[in-house]
Parts: structure tokens; C-alpha cells; sequence
């Protein structure tokens, strides 16, 4: 029992449960309600299914391989959550990683091999590559890892919506309105991603001065410790307000519609807590306090993404 708690902790069992709700959520708020206009998929809900658990193991031997390589970092940065060489052994780790990573890329090659999609093998396959420069290398780098983590949870949204927009077509919907469905269906699934990309981006940047002191020590090249506390701050900043406008621009886009749920719960669920945020890093200091940020950014991702069951409610 205990080595099956520690494995749960080493991949992050929150965030692969957050992983899997937003690909359920994606389904059953952007996807679901098509059907009933008539559009259909070649894309069925066991692919689905099979989809979302190769997303959930590609991501769960990234944290492992994370912590495998961050061993030294941590014990500066956070002596008490690495389970490697704590509970569970380095050679272990390693052969959990090659399971997991090979389960997740023979799913999505049977994927392939059952729909009409062709370039998820691939696609997952490189995402495992990746996820193994960023553990060796890429981490280190100014920016680079922060962009490439950024890009791969943006990824866990984008790949759903291409096995959906591949298959989809017209079955019994009205041909008039077939492209006013695929065009909505693009627009939210950018929207999206791209709030993934940005927030992602962000709480990145923070947990780099969170964890500044193992960073430096082992000579990392992480945004604080190459251009400093005050502009790592005002980088983060500048995408906090640029998020917040985007979020503003598309509530008084929706208003039109009167989506006035929409508005009302973006205002206080998303908004309102980015806005919080700005003024909070402005005067934190400590390793402490760009935690707090960083858990408080998590929130308002889960806010963002909850807020696609709003879709739902105006489909």
C-alpha cells in the first residue's frame, strides 16, 4: 500500500485527474450537443476513452521522468515530496516510465489503426520525446521548458478537438448550418487552447522564482535567474493582463447573446482572482508566497476549463 501511495504521488494524480476532466468536459460540452444538431463523427466514445487514458499515461511518465532527472534540485527545492529514492527505487522509476510511455503510444497507435486519424502514434510519440528533453535538458533553458510545458497542456485540448474536427462530418444536419457548427466548434477549441497556453505559461514562470534557490544551484537558466525577481514579475504580469483582456473581449463578445451565466461567472471565477493575482506577485518575496500563486493560478485553470460546461448550457 505504501509504494502504491507513493506511485500515486510521483505522477501527480491531481493533475492526471485534471487532465482527464478536461477532455470529459471537452466531450460532453463541445462535442455532445453536435450530435443533436445532426453532425456526427467517425470517432466513437470507446476512442474517446482510449484517447483520454493515453493523454493520462503519456503525462504520468513525464512526472516520473521529471522527478527521476530532478533528484538533486528537489532536495533543495522539495525535500519531502520526491518519491524517488525514497520509496521507490531509481531503476524502478525508470521502468515505469518506458511502461507507461509505451502504453500511451500503443493506444494511440490502435487508435490510428481503428479511425480515420493517421498522426496520433506520432504525435503522442513525440510528446513523450519531448517531455524526456524537458526532464534532461530543456528545463534548464530560458523560456524553452516553460514554452514546451505550455505547448503540451495546450496539446491535452487540441489533440480532442483534431480526432473530432478529422472525422467529423454531416450526417443528418442541415447543410446550411454545417459550417456555422464547424466554425463555432474551431473558435472554442483555439479559445481554449489558447487560455491553456497562456495560464500555463504563467503559473510556469512563477513556480521558476518558487524555486529559484535549487535552480540556481544546479545550474539552471530559468527566467528569474537570468533576467532577475522584478523582470520574471513584470513577464508575468504583461500575460495577466493580456489574459484578462482576451477573457473581457470574448464576455462582451457572448453579451451579445445574452450569455449573461457566462459573463457573470467569468467575471467572478476568473477575472476577479487574475486581477487578485497581479496585485499579490507585486509584493511577494518568498518561496512561500509564489507557492500560494502558483496553487491560486492552478484554481483559476480549473475555473477556465470548468467554465466550458457553460457551452453546454447555451447549446
Amino acid at each position: 500500500m505504501k509504494l502504491l501511495l507513493a506511485f500515486f504521488r510521483l505522477v501527480r494524480w491531481q493533475n492526471l485527474a485534471f487532465i482527464a476532466i478536461t477532455q470529459l468536459l471537452f466531450y460532453f460540452s463541445l462535442v455532445q450537443p453536435l450530435y443533436a444538431k445532426g453532425v456526427s463523427f467517425d470517432f466513437g466514445k470507446q476512442h474517446f476513452l482510449l484517447l483520454m487514458l493515453a493523454s493520462v499515461l503519456i503525462a504520468a511518465a513525464g512526472y516520473i521522468i521529471n522527478d527521476y532527472f530532478d533528484l538533486n534540485i528537489d532536495r533543495v527545492n522539495k525535500p519531502k515530496k520526491n518519491e524517488i529514492d525514497r520509496t521507490i527505487k531509481r531503476r524502478w522509476a525508470i521502468v515505469q516510465h518506458i511502461v507507461l510511455s509505451l502504453a500511451g503510444i500503443l493506444i494511440s497507435v490502435y487508435i490510428d489503426l481503428t479511425t480515420r486519424t493517421f498522426w496520433l502514434g506520432i504525435s503522442n510519440f513525440i510528446c513523450v520525446m519531448l517531455l524526456f528533453g524537458y526532464s534532461i535538458s530543456l528545463k534548464k533553458k530560458l523560456l524553452i521548458g516553460n514554452i514546451l510545458i505550455s505547448a503540451l497542456t495546450a496539446w491535452v485540448i487540441i489533440v480532442a478537438f483534431l480526432c473530432y474536427y478529422r472525422t467529423m462530418f454531416c450526417a443528418g444536419c442541415d447543410p446550411a448550418f454545417y459550417e456555422v457548427y464547424v466554425h463555432r466548434f474551431i473558435r472554442i477549441a483555439i479559445l481554449y487552447a489558447g487560455f491553456a497556453f497562456i495560464i500555463s505559461l504563467i503559473r510556469e514562470v512563477v513556480k521558476d522564482m518558487e524555486d529559484m534557490e535549487g535552480d540556481a544551484r544546479y545550474g539552471c537558466r530559468t527566467m528569474p535567474i537570468v533576467w532577475g525577481i522584478p523582470a520574471s514579475k513584470m513577464f508575468v504580469a504583461v500575460w495577466l493582463v493580456v489574459l484578462i483582456s482576451i477573457i473581457c473581449v470574448v464576455q462582451v463578445y457572448v453579451l451579445q447573446f445574452g450569455w449573461w451565466i457566462s459573463a457573470a461567472y467569468s467575471i467572478l471565477l476568473i477575472i476577479v482572482p487574475l486581477v487578485w493575482i497581479i496585485f499579490k506577485l507585486r509584493s511577494a518575496q518568498s518561496a512561500r508566497d509564489y507557492h500560494r500563486l502558483s496553487q491560486a493560478i492552478k484554481a483559476v485553470m480549473l475555473a477556465g476549463i470548468l467554465s466550458m460546461l457553460i457551452f453546454r448550457i447555451y447549446s
